[in-house]
């Protein structure tokens, strides 16, 4: 219910177009980011070091954790390891220096483990899954219609008290997204916390403030040389404009003043986004509308992109652009940026030349990622950097959404030379 509800917030924000630029927001500076490293991950310091000599980052702002150097952590080293002691960072600056971005950098881990279930707990959602294999069971040895309906009811009724529990029980999220409340005494774990920049919520009283929220990135890639390349790519396409063609793929025909929901929503906003690009004559846009996705060798000089449904198998239809940015809408895309044989978007994508891309390192639901529309919309303002583009494009926080790249990042702060 709570994700058809959002799904409807998010469809009545999409017509009203003119308000979401009125950003609330100044460029985000390179004194304003605190850049964190993990000491016991051997490149991530010297990642930093280079990062921050490059972008001017003051050396008072970098901080060196200590957290076991893995993909994933548990709560508690969460809180102890790794949110601690970037409070207190954080702590250490007046109100107006404090910074306004954290950066984390390759070895930080990417996502935070769901709280274990206690005895009681795990006893109660096996009780259930006995129940509903027992239910399938009679269910088959029955003719009677009549008989049939009961128990159909009856397993109906166990598939919701699941799925409550599920949804009661889903802590997990990205060190990155739970970060952005790290400011937040206590807040509700399970599932997600909506976010008071979001565009689409505008006006709406929600449970926390824009004072609670930092913003929060991730210089991170599956080795330190394809990183070094993000951050020089990005600074080379702020000084000479980012050139190439933008690239969305929808999956279905514009639907125009029909009513969309779920995956339709994100559809329409696909659309949207590729009207935004091409009016502004950034560069040109490719638009495919059909099921089929972007074949190889069919994305020459991809500079923007912005598609779906490939679940963790990348397609390498894409020659990027020095300075690429684009996401791919599909669950757990972002599970990984780690050396090895994942297919998910986003490492592949990174691997591939992208500087900035945006993922789920688990299940996310479809309406928390990024509104193609306001992402791409406000990005191509040029006022705003890729940490605030994102800050007013993501949905919710606390959630498993993460975004990769340098945060101060501007391609068109300076406009666009096309070829």
């Amino acid at each position: 219910m709570l994700i058809k509800k959002s799904i409807r917030i998010l469809f009545a924000m999409l017509f009203v177009w003119p308000s979401f630029f009125s950003a609330p927001c100044a460029a985000l500076e390179a004194s304003e980011l605190l850049v964190v490293g993990n000491r016991n991950a051997w490149d991530s310091i010297d990642i930093a070091k280079i990062y921050m000599q490059k972008r001017g980052v003051p050396e008072k702002n970098l901080l060196k954790i200590s957290v076991k150097d893995a993909e994933t952590c548990s709560r508690e080293d969460y809180e102890k390891k790794i949110a601690r002691p970037i409070r207190q960072k954080l702590s250490e600056y007046s109100l107006s220096t404090r910074p306004r971005c954290v950066v984390l950098v390759k070895g930080v881990p990417l996502r935070v483990a769901a709280v274990p279930l206690t005895e009681a707990e795990q006893a109660e959602i096996d009780g259930l899954k006995a129940e509903q294999k027992r239910l399938n069971e009679q269910l088959k040895a029955l003719s009677d219609e009549a008989e049939k309906k009961k128990v159909k009811d009856a397993l109906s009724a166990v598939a919701k008290r699941i799925n409550a529990f599920r949804w009661k029980h889903n802590t997990g999220a990205s060190v990155d997204s739970e970060l952005m409340l790290v400011f937040v005494d206590a807040y509700p774990l399970p599932m997600w916390v909506p976010n008071p920049f979001f565009l689409g919520f505008k006006g709406q009283k929600l449970q926390i403030s824009k004072n609670d929220v930092i913003m929060v990135s991730r210089l991170d890639a599956p080795d330190e040389k394809i990183v070094q390349r993000m951050i020089d790519d990005a600074m080379a396409a702020e000084k000479g404009g980012l050139n190439g063609t933008a690239y969305f793929d929808a999956r279905y025909k514009d639907p125009g003043a029909k009513t969309v929901s779920g995956y339709g929503l994100y559809d329409k906003s696909i659309h949207r986004a590729a009207d935004l690009i091409r009016k502004k004559e950034l560069m040109p846009v490719v638009l495919e509308d059909t099921a089929e996705l972007f074949q190889p060798g069919e994305c020459v000089q991809a500079a923007l992109y912005c598609g779906w449904y490939s679940l963790a198998r990348y397609v390498d239809a894409f020659e990027w652009a020095p300075g690429a940015i684009g996401y791919h809408i599909a669950s757990s895309e972002c599970q990984t940026l780690r050396p090895g044989k994942s297919q998910v978007w986003c490492k592949r994508m990174l691997e591939e030349g992208v500087a900035v891309t945006i993922g789920p390192v688990e299940e996310p639901y479809v309406q928390s990622f990024p509104l193609p529309e306001i992402f791409f919309g406000v990005l191509s303002e040029g006022t705003l950097t890729v940490a605030e583009v994102y800050l007013l494009s993501v949905p919710y926080l606390s959630w498993k959404m993460v975004l990769v790249g340098d945060p101060l990042y501007r391609p068109f702060a300076y406009g666009v030379r096309n070829n």
